[in-house]
């Protein structure tokens, strides 16, 4: 780890009063998209880890506060100022035709822009991973999401089907529609794997980061995991909701139980993500520099 270079502190206070525009400009620029997102994206399944990925993003900034006042240096105007020409008609558009992934994306741009053009390239550096992984705020765009979704909804419908019939219940599909009985159900976004895949690889990063991060190898490693335990909890939770509505009825499937069935999806797909990296100690004691465990 570098030695942080003695530095006198840094006066936000006065800092930011005389770049009050800058200020200014950039809250504009937050405050109405930070409630777009709360009112949009966060407020569903596929954006829950938009708050997290916010308060933890800011978390790991804040706690280099010493390290970006020791190198900070004014970067170049002309490139900030070109990333800002870029920025702000990008967040306008995004705005006006309420395209949010857009606008965030932009947004995201601006800061780092403004960033660049008071501290410099070496503290954008060294903040590469916060602001790498500050773009989980971006929210996928529902094309995107209705083309990467349909393989895994074909596969996860196939896989439950094909389970459920082994062990005796009527169970039958055609494409992504599942019956069971005279139900029948249809596996959707939020059951395919996708919503879950991204929340937990925005999380499993940020754990991978601050406990695994001096050995990368590993890292990519569990991070690859990440994609087959999604898609299996899933798989999990769909095959739950066909046997509620088999048993229970497609009330009590579509009701209280289906969201509460996501919340424990999530929830045991995480743990086991931290099951497995215990489990797979060996691997990264073999995997780490030397033979040595990482810390």
């Amino acid at each position: 780890m570098a030695t942080v270079a003695p530095s006198r502190p840094v006066d936000w206070s006065g800092l930011a009063a005389r770049h009050w525009l800058a200020v200014l400009g950039l809250l504009a620029m937050a405050l109405p998209t930070l409630v777009s997102l709360a009112r949009g994206p966060w407020s569903i399944e596929s954006g829950v880890h938009g708050p997290i990925v916010l308060a933890t993003g800011g978390w790991l900034i804040a706690r280099r506060v010493a390290e970006i006042q020791a190198y900070m240096r004014p970067g170049n105007l002309q490139l900030a100022l070109l990333g800002l020409g870029l920025a702000v008609p990008s967040y306008a558009f995004g705005r006006a035709f309420d395209f949010i992934s857009i606008e965030v994306a932009a947004l995201l741009l601006a800061f780092v822009s403004v960033g660049y053009a008071y501290f410099g390239v070496v503290v954008l550096r060294m903040l590469w991973f916060p602001i790498f992984y500050l773009g989980f705020l971006i929210p996928i765009p529902g094309w995107l999401l209705d083309t990467v979704t349909q393989p895994l909804k074909l596969l996860v419908s196939e896989v439950v089907t094909d389970t459920l019939s082994l062990v005796g219940y009527p169970v039958a599909r055609v494409g992504v529609t599942i019956y069971v009985a005279s139900y029948q159900l249809l596996v959707e976004d939020a059951c395919a794997g996708l919503n879950s895949l991204v929340s937990l690889s925005a999380i499993g990063l940020f754990y991978v980061y601050m406990l695994r991060g001096s050995n990368w190898r590993y890292s990519m490693l569990l991070l690859a995991l990440v994609v087959p335990i999604a898609i299996a909890a899933n798989m999990i939770r769909v095959a739950a909701l066909v046997l509620i509505t088999y048993h229970f009825g497609n009330a009590a499937a579509q009701g209280y139980l289906h969201n509460f069935a996501g919340m424990v999806t999530f929830t045991s797909a995480l743990l086991f993500i931290f099951l497995v990296d215990k489990i797979l100690s060996p691997v990264r004691n073999a995997l780490s520099p030397g033979g040595e465990t990482a810390v």
